[in-house]
């Protein structure tokens, strides 16, 4: 396990990697340049998605209570990777439960364009991301519902018969130059992204505390052999009291080719 310790030369350092037009060179040997240095010098588009639980991998209580799940550490390490993205996507659950402000209050550094997918032109304007002066708002709204824009930008995509595709939303933020995006909650919208295979990187850092039940953190559709999970190649730090799993979702930890047929969920409902 690698300890993150960032310093004000390392964070300023990749800062300035936000958007160079110089190609970086990605020092695998410092542990805070292996983790943020990917998110920061990624020349293309770049999709990563945080997961922030419990250690019996819950988000949120049953009532919805998620606040204080990550420790100070955990959320500096969200609020530094909000600042090296351009974007940072939620659902609109996320926003009805938990009325985030989507900023960097933890770090230095920039805030990012706030993305909210509101199929259903469902939110009323009274929502704190309106209302703050902080970083622009866009709102995903589906094509055939009356466009409600609260003052946000408001991009219309076509629905489909499972509602808004992940891509069609990635296209319409990148011609809007916002290509690095965070897709941060709720469980489904990251699970939408998962599945169409869009994303690159998925943080799940776990927190030392046992909620009991509430919410999963990633919604992913049922499967009934080991051998279809994701396996992905992960590596593991210390953030302070939390513990982070960086999975590069773009690389295979191992093949499980062969072993379909000894490796089977057991069901003890």
């Amino acid at each position: 396990m690698r300890k993150i310790d960032m310093t004000d030369q390392l964070w300023a350092r990749l800062l300035a990697m936000r958007g160079s037009a110089s190609p970086a060179v990605l020092d695998e040997a410092d542990p805070v340049m292996a983790l943020y240095a990917p998110i920061a010098a990624a020349e293309h588009g770049f999709v990563m998605a945080q997961v922030g639980q419990s250690l019996d991998g819950r988000v949120a209580t049953p009532s919805g209570d998620a606040r204080d799940i990550s420790g100070p550490e955990g959320i500096a390490h969200l609020h530094r990777c909000r600042a090296l993205v351009e974007a940072v996507i939620v659902g609109v659950g996320t926003v009805k439960c938990d009325d985030p402000r989507l900023s960097v209050r933890a770090v230095k550094g920039p805030n990012p364009v706030r993305v909210v997918i509101d199929c259903r032109a469902e939110l009323t304007g009274e929502e704190r991301l309106f209302r703050d002066g902080g970083a622009p708002v866009v709102l995903i709204q589906a094509h055939d519902m009356p466009a409600r824009s609260h003052g946000a930008d408001v991009i219309r995509v076509r629905r489909g018969e499972i509602g808004l595709a992940p891509r069609d939303i990635l296209d319409a933020l990148a011609d809007r130059g916002l290509r690095r995006i965070l897709v941060e909650g709720g469980a489904r919208t990251i699970a939408r992204f998962i599945e169409a295979d869009l994303v690159d990187r998925l943080h799940v850092a776990i927190a030392p505390l046992i909620i009991g039940s509430g919410p999963a953190g990633i919604a992913l559709p049922p499967i009934e052999r080991l051998s279809s999970a994701h396996r992905p190649s992960a590596k593991v730090y210390a953030l302070g009291s939390d513990i982070l799993f960086d999975c590069d979702l773009r690389r295979p930890a191992r093949s499980m080719a062969g072993q379909g047929e000894d490796i089977r969920v057991a069901d003890h409902a």
